[in-house]
Parts: C-alpha cells; sequence; structure tokens
C-alpha cells in the first residue's frame, strides 16, 4: 500500500511545552485562582505541587517561539484534571480551568494558526483517573453502575486509595490512580474516538497519543487513524513508542512515534563515559555504553532501515522529554555534550523535538526536577539559544536538511560525517566528539557538488578534485553547504 504522512510534519520543528511550567500568563485574563499561593516558579518543583502555568502564558510566548524558528507544538495533556501533568483525565471534553479554560486554548489555537504554528494535543487514552465521571460513578454505584463494564473490574468492593486491600481492578503500571479502559467495550472504544474527532474539529492538527502499545484491541489504532484523517487528512498522529516501532508505523496506524531510538544512541555517541547513569535508570531507552562514530554509524542505519521512508520523514525526535532527565543533566552538565547531540538532532530525517527550555540551558534531572518553570531571561544561556538558532535556521533554509537522503560518508573513532542529499542540493555534516582535533580526507566522488561553504563551525575545509581535507575541533561539529 502506498503510505501518506502529512507533508507539514516534514518540514516541522516541534516545541514541547509542560503547560504548568511554561509560563503564567498576564492580567487581566480568564482565569481560575488569579491570587493562588503557587509553588515558587523557579524552585525545584515537587511531584504533585503547580506552579500555575497556563495556556495564555503560552499565547504571551509565541512570538519567542516564532523568533526561535518553532511552527509546531505539543502540548503534554491540557484536559481537566487533579494533577500537575494532567496524565489524570477528569474530562476529556474540558481544557483545565486552571489553564484557562476552552478560551484560553481557543485564542491559542488562533494565534499559533495565525502564526503558521500547528499545535498537537497529547491524547490519555489508554486509562483515565478515579476522579474521571464514569469511574467515579463505579466507585459510588458497585456493580450497580451503568459503567461497570468500561473499566476492567476483577472483584469487590474497589479500594482505589488504600493500598492495604486489594485495587480489584486495572490500573495502569498498577497504579490505582489510572483505572485502565476496557477497550473491547464498543461504547468505550466510540467514546474515545468522538473525543478524538471533537478536537480536530475544534482546529487541532494532530494528537500524540500516550502509551498506544497497552492498547490490544484488533482494529482500535486503525480506527482512530481512519476517523481522524476523514475529518483532517493532515491531521499528525504519532505514538509514544520508545523501541522498534514497527507494528504500529504499517501506514494504516500512526504517522510515526517519539523516535527514542534515535535519542537513546545519540546522547551515548555525543556525552559518551560523560553519561550519568543515575539519570537514565529504569528508562526505556538505551544510552550507555559510550559509542563511537562506526557503532554509531550501525545504529543510524538500522533506524533508517527499520520503517518506509514516508515514515521517517514524520518520525518526532527528541533529546528529551517529560519523561526523561533532561540532556544537560544527564551529561553531568557537559555543554558541548548537549550541542553535539543538537546539531545531529537538527540535521536528521524526521521532525525535530526541542523539550521547553533546552534551548536556554535548563537543567533538570529525573522527575520532578526535569518539570523545572521556564528560567527567567536574566539565567538564559545565551550561546545555547544562539546555536539552536542558527540551527532550526539552517534546517529551515535548506530543504536537504528535511528531505534530503541520508548517506554516511566517515565514521572513524570520533568523528561522524555524513551527507543529506536533494537533486541540485547537498549540505555535509561533520561531528567530533573527541576531546582531539580530527583530521580526515575523504574521496567524495559519489557526491554531485563540493560543499565548502561553512554553514556552521569552526572547522577547516579544502578541496582537491573530489577529496575532501577536513580538520574538526575537539568536542565540536560543522556543517558545510
Amino acid at each position: 500500500m502506498e503510505i501518506q504522512t502529512p507533508d507539514w510534519v516534514k518540514h516541522a520543528v516541534f516545541y514541547q511545552i509542560f503547560p504548568d511550567r511554561f509560563a503564567r500568563g498576564t492580567q487581566p485574563r480568564e482565569l481560575l485562582l488569579k491570587h493562588s499561593r503557587w509553588e515558587d516558579w523557579h524552585a525545584i518543583p515537587t511531584l504533585q505541587g503547580y506552579k500555575g502555568g497556563n495556556l495564555w502564558g503560552v499565547v504571551d510566548k509565541l512570538d519567542y517561539l516564532q523568533d526561535l524558528g518553532i511552527n509546531a507544538i505539543y502540548f503534554t495533556p491540557i484536559f481537566q484534571s487533579a494533577s500537575n501533568h494532567r496524565y489524570h483525565t477528569h474530562d476529556y471534553y474540558q481544557v483545565d480551568p486552571m489553564l484557562g479554560k476552552t478560551g484560553a486554548f481557543r485564542e491559542l489555537l488562533l494565534e499559533a494558526h495565525q502564526r503558521n504554528i500547528k499545535v498537537v494535543l497529547d491524547g490519555v487514552f489508554n486509562h483515565s483517573s478515579r476522579g474521571f465521571f464514569f469511574f467515579h460513578d463505579v466507585l459510588e454505584n458497585g456493580p450497580y453502575s451503568p459503567w461497570v463494564d468500561w473499566f476492567k473490574i476483577h472483584g469487590w468492593p474497589l479500594s482505589p486509595y488504600n493500598g492495604d486491600f486489594p485495587a480489584n481492578y486495572d490500573g495502569w503500571a498498577d497504579n490505582r490512580a489510572l483505572p485502565v479502559f476496557n477497550h473491547d467495550n464498543p461504547e468505550v472504544r466510540e467514546y474515545i474516538m468522538e473525543i478524538a474527532e471533537y478536537w480536530i474539529k475544534f482546529g487541532i492538527d494532530g494528537w500524540r497519543l500516550d502509551v498506544p502499545f497497552e492498547v490490544k484491541t484488533e482494529g482500535f489504532w486503525q480506527e482512530f487513524r481512519d476517523r481522524v484523517k476523514a475529518i483532517n487528512p493532515d491531521a499528525y498522529i504519532v505514538g509514544e513508542v520508545w523501541h522498534d516501532a514497527r507494528p504500529w508505523l504499517d501506514g494504516t496506524q500512526f504517522d510515526g512515534v517519539m523516535n527514542y531510538l534515535f535519542t537513546g544512541p545519540t546522547i551515548a555517541f555525543t556525552a559518551g563515559d560523560r553519561v550519568d547513569l543515575s539519570q537514565v535508570k529504569d528508562r526505556d531507552y538505551q544510552t550507555s555504553p559510550p559509542m563511537f562514530a562506526g557503532e554509531y554509524a550501525e545504529k543510524m542505519q538500522q533506524l533508517l532501515e527499520m520503517y518506509p521512508w514516508e515514515i521517517q520523514l514524520t518520525q518526532l525526535n527528541l533529546l528529551a522529554s517529560h519523561d526523561t532527565a533532561r540532556l544537560l543533566s544527564i551529561a553531568g552538565d557537559d555543554k558541548p555534550s548537549v550541542e553535539l547531540a543538537t546539531i545531529l538532532l537538527m540535521t536528521f530525517p524526521g521532525a525535530p523535538s526541542i523539550y521547553y527550555g533546552d534551548e536556554v540551558g535548563l537543567a533538570g534531572r529525573l522527575d520532578p526536577d526535569s518539570r523545572r518553570g521556564f528560567p527567567k531571561e536574566e539565567d538564559w544561556d545565551r550561546e545555547v539559544l544562539d546555536y539552536h538558532r542558527q540551527l532550526i535556521a539552517l534546517r529551515q533554509a535548506h530543504p536537504a536538511l528535511r528531505t534530503g537522503t541520508y548517506k554516511v560518508l566517515c565514521a572513524q573513532g570520533t568523528l561522524y560525517v555524513f551527507a543529506r542529499q536533494l537533486p541540485g542540493e547537498e549540505l555535509i555534516v561533520a561531528v567530533n566528539v573527541g576531546t582531539n582535533a580530527c583530521e580526515q580526507t575523504l574521496d567524495l566522488s559519489g557526491l554531485n557538488s563540493h560543499p565548502e561553504k561553512l554553514l556552521y563551525g569552526k572547522a577547516q575545509v579544502s578541496w582537491q578534485d573530489d577529496k575532501l581535507s577536513l580538520t574538526v575541533p575537539p568536542r565540536s561539529g560543522c556543517i558545510l553547504g
């Protein structure tokens, strides 16, 4: 079958926003708890505390994102909930009042779309919460509730809070706060499909699906795709699958996944033995042991051969997310590790995604520390912000960095060199992760041109016939065009 994916995603640079921590909107705005005693914005966050970020704050920062070069936003959940991360959904049809309710989201969509910025929401459709109306009815009425078959209940009484007794129902990851839906129930299935349709009609540009691999019901995600795409054929459907995602990337379900198979090797290559193993413990991606260029090239080639090219171009590539520590902290505060990884992120096939604050040098260890408040401007690392701006601008200016083929030219020791090629445009990217300069002469007779203009970095470059002489300083990278 011919695989079709949204063309806009191939040209997107995403920005992931955790709404409670990105920005507080200015007054006067329609807000609940305008004068609430939020946690101090710049203090280390707690697991359960709120800092009061909202969607009005995002509206205020859209110009900043546009200036950065962002043209797509992925929001972690925004629906009514009783948690700062909002993965405990109470009502899928209501934007959380603390975020500004539906009015704030409507204005955000309008303002974002006027700037040609797409908006993708997080769909938590495997499980709900103890506060979800239908489950709450079960808690109140037990086996007499009309919603009993919406969940996976094994006995009575239910124990939603007291761990001294069996929960008697399935909770995601054995967490009784997150009752799992019974997706085999046609009513549940229809309810979720209608939620997906409702927000696509409202104007969102796609769904990021939380733990979709937990939904085992045959044909569920195929129907989800069909119904979403019937409303908006260009809607983006991206799943949270950390490993080999071929079962979901056959063209009938998702357009891409969060590409942790890119993340892990890229961190292992660029950060190497600097990786703080305590910050990757129990994560579902492999960031160690350290890799040399040859191993990294092999991993990238395997990844690029895993999925059809149309899917490769709409993968969501990332270095960090709300589910991981930030790369700066994983790498023991080694800034060159972050820059090297960002070069690779911005030049790899697929849509790069920046976790809010990474572009200004925000650190953060594992949750809740990785979900800090966005720093005040005087605390931004301007050097980090500058190279993010440069790399995003290069990606936007050169189609080959977005949709061109990916060809490894050299992978020896600490030096990794590859080309992105389209008819009429070729760019060369070189990264040296070692602590010594790398000098290499490459026979590039297979290229149609001789890229020699230094678009990024401080390397020394010269051509003689079809041979490129390249000297890359230690712990640095360059882009030639």
